[in-house]
């Protein structure tokens, strides 16, 4: 079942009629380049170089098609656009002196690519459900190889390796992000339900399978994520939705009754097979941080960091995305990246409750639990693209009509 199923198709007559063909194929593209290039087990070893080649061609493409979508340049007022384009010139700032080799200009050149492709599709921003549809359709895209693989080489999609957590097989794919993935997809079609968008059968065709994929991925930053963002989206709309307030309360009475008999289950998930040690440093994510915090830095490495790199400090990944960006864009992108997230906050707070507020709330909450343990968020990463959709969600006209479904 496509991601269209389930959520409203435009009023005859309406704006969304001029949405451009050629969008969600640009769309799939910037999702597809966000992918990475290592993980899993695959069935067919795929040399690195050619994956890298591959998301690296799709975002010229993404930008290539924007163009002929877009000619003569077009684009939306936007303050996130704004400020994630003072990121890209800080970014490049702190890249030209190369503490971070060659590759760093490679990295500015393919955000300045992603920026670029995110404004050239700005015109088409304030097509709030469009752009909801054709999110929730590339990200189930990007799971059903992820499905496939898990149903053809058990074994290699749950590598004992790796703690029997669930990865690409087919393409390079880690656990944490088929997780992330998840929880996304699982959140927004329970959220559309919560609104009435959609049915009880679609959230079990849909959503049953994205959060099974999430138990399985042992990613406890996506479920806390998930769980997080729903209970706060779901908030935005419970005084205003009848189905929000019987869904709160089926979940806690259903929290009450199963913590008990479930709650060793959900412990022994949450630990992983780890001690109480690891768990309490973050399977050692505090270590890395420490030393990223305390190693001396000159003025100009604290103002516009070391440069884009591939997230990781002394060759240990750094798993948080405010330190990744203190390290890699200094403390102006601290800023610049704390004002587009604030801004999208303020907006979605001053905005009255509707469905479109909720969904953004939730792409907006998700993004902030994600970013304490996942990078990505000063770069070209799903991460962007979410608050993309969450700031065209709080653009939309607010008098564009939107049909029921009833479940």
């Amino acid at each position: 079942m496509s991601a269209g199923t389930f959520l409203p198709r435009a009023e005859p007559g309406s704006a969304t009629e001029a949405f451009p063909r050629l969008l969600p194929a640009i769309w799939g593209l910037l999702v597809f380049n966000t992918l990475g290039s290592q993980g899993g087990q695959l069935l067919i070893t795929l040399p690195r170089t050619v994956v890298q080649m591959a998301t690296m061609g799709s975002i010229v493409a993404a930008f290539g098609l924007a163009l002929v979508v877009n000619p003569r340049v077009r684009i939306r007022p936007s303050a996130f656009l704004f400020l994630l384009t003072l990121l890209v010139a800080s970014s490049i700032a702190g890249s030209v002196r190369l503490e971070a080799g060659w590759g760093s200009l490679f990295r500015c050149f393919r955000l300045t690519l992603f920026v670029a492709t995110l404004w050239l599709i700005s015109p088409w921003m304030g097509h709030a459900v469009r752009f909801i549809r054709m999110h929730l359709r590339a990200l189930i895209m990007v799971l059903v190889p992820v499905g496939i693989g898990l149903f053809i080489s058990p074994g290699n999609a749950l590598p004992a390796s790796n703690q029997g957590r669930l990865s690409g097989t087919l393409w390079p794919m880690t656990a944490p992000q088929v997780g992330a993935y998840s929880a996304i997809i699982a959140g927004l079609v329970v959220l559309l339900w919560m609104t009435q968008e959609t049915d009880v059968r679609t959230v079990a065709l849909v959503g049953g399978p994205a959060f099974g994929m999430l138990v399985l991925s042992h990613t406890r930053t996506a479920m806390l994520g998930v769980v997080v963002a729903l209970a706060v989206a779901g908030l935005s709309v419970f005084l205003t939705s009848l189905r929000a307030r019987k869904a709160f309360t089926v979940a806690a009475g259903i929290a009450a009754l199963a913590a008990i008999p479930f709650g060793p289950l959900v412990q022994a998930w949450m630990l992983r097979g780890q001690d109480q040690e690891a768990l309490s440093n973050l399977t050692g994510r505090t270590k890395v941080w420490d030393a990223l915090l305390t190693e001396p830095r000159g003025w100009f490495e604290q103002v516009f960091g070391t440069g884009l790199s591939n997230k990781s400090f002394n060759g240990l990944p750094i798993d948080s995305g405010w330190l990744a960006v203190y390290h890699e864009q200094g403390w102006l992108g601290i800023v610049l990246v704390a004002l587009f997230l604030l801004t999208l906050v303020i907006v979605a707070l001053s905005r009255p409750p509707s469905p479109s507020r909720a969904y953004a709330i939730f792409l907006i909450t998700y993004c902030l639990v994600a970013s304490y343990t996942e990078v990505g968020i000063g770069d070209a990463s799903p991460y962007l693209l979410h608050l993309f959709v969450a700031a065209g969600l709080l653009s939309a006209p607010r008098a564009v009509p939107q049909r029921t479904v009833t479940g």
